[in-house]
């Protein structure tokens, strides 16, 4: 062959009408853009932090260390603290949210049990002493429902007497049981309404018809419809990671009996930040349908 049949050999892909062309590169352009929109997508929704030994492991002092197996090879870490008074008027099942790990919530636990309530918090897989790896929302729910597995037929705690509360990332997972399993009440803080609603916010730029190459849905709007228990939404309107239209979606999506708190000024952490009058909305509404 000669260098000029050579050289035409090499450009001949270009020489293609643009049809062709397009059924060639559309296919590749697509593929980068699903692995590179997958990357993003689990950078911006996972930030979680693993086990280092030291001191703020040790469980408080109402406080004990449990483990409940996810799957057949894995196990989820927790600390199910008492209520400094007993017995306890019910068990709260709290889902962090999408960082850290359980030791930067043990005070909701020490908040809530000086009021007569039990508390588990756990970490999901890949976070804290808990085994595996973060793999995606069914992830999330699948260990949150283990969590409730381990609260009533371990523990013995009763549906009736069990609330989800959920914050931030970790609403998911609270809504996605309520609406499937039997519970007294469920908290929603901080929530986003699905994960489309947050790529809107997050990459406004893209279209929404392209969010499907996401791997999470996170689709809390629809799922809270078939939650038959009370139901109590709030959000700060100053929240900067999740808008609070957001909250107001839930709300709207969600049956009787459901109340709204939306708090003027305030930010993503609501129980951190709300003080007192926070905790005791929240308190007070556990209370209310027991």
């Amino acid at each position: 062959m000669s260098s000029n049949d050579s050289s035409s050999s090499k450009f001949i892909l270009f020489r293609l009408p643009h049809t062709a062309q397009a059924a060639i590169y559309l296919p590749i352009v697509l593929l980068l853009l699903f692995i590179g929109l997958r990357q993003l997508e689990y950078a911006m929704t996972y930030h979680p932090l693993s086990y280092t030994p030291g001191p703020d492991w040790t469980p408080p002092a109402n406080g004990e260390d449990v483990w409940f197996k996810v799957t057949d090879d894995e196990r989820a870490h927790g600390w199910l603290v008492r209520a400094q008074s007993q017995p306890a008027i019910a068990t709260v099942l709290y889902c962090h949210g999408n960082s850290g790990n359980l030791t930067d919530v043990v005070w909701v636990a020490a908040d809530l049990s000086k009021h007569n309530l039990d508390v588990l918090i756990f970490d999901y897989r890949g976070y804290g002493r808990s085994e595996g790896e973060t793999t995606g929302e069914w992830g999330l729910y699948s260990d949150t429902n283990a969590a409730y597995d381990y609260l009533t037929l371990e523990r013995g705690v009763k549906p009736e007497k069990l609330i989800l509360y959920g914050q931030s990332l970790g609403t998911t997972a609270a809504i996605d049981v309520a609406a499937r399993r039997s519970c007294r009440a469920l908290i929603v803080e901080s929530g986003l309404s699905s994960a489309s609603d947050m790529g809107a916010k997050a990459i406004p730029l893209l279209p929404r018809w392209l969010h499907w190459l996401g791997k999470n849905r996170f689709e809390s709007e629809r799922k809270i419809a078939n939650v038959k228990c009370p139901v109590l939404v709030t959000h700060g309107t100053n929240d900067p990671v999740i808008p609070v239209e957001q909250g107001r979606k839930l709300f709207e999506a969600a049956r009787e009996p459901k109340r709204l708190k939306i708090v003027e000024g305030g930010d993503h952490n609501l129980l951190g930040n709300g003080g007192r009058e926070y905790l005791e909305l929240i308190v007070g509404f556990i209370r209310e349908p027991l």
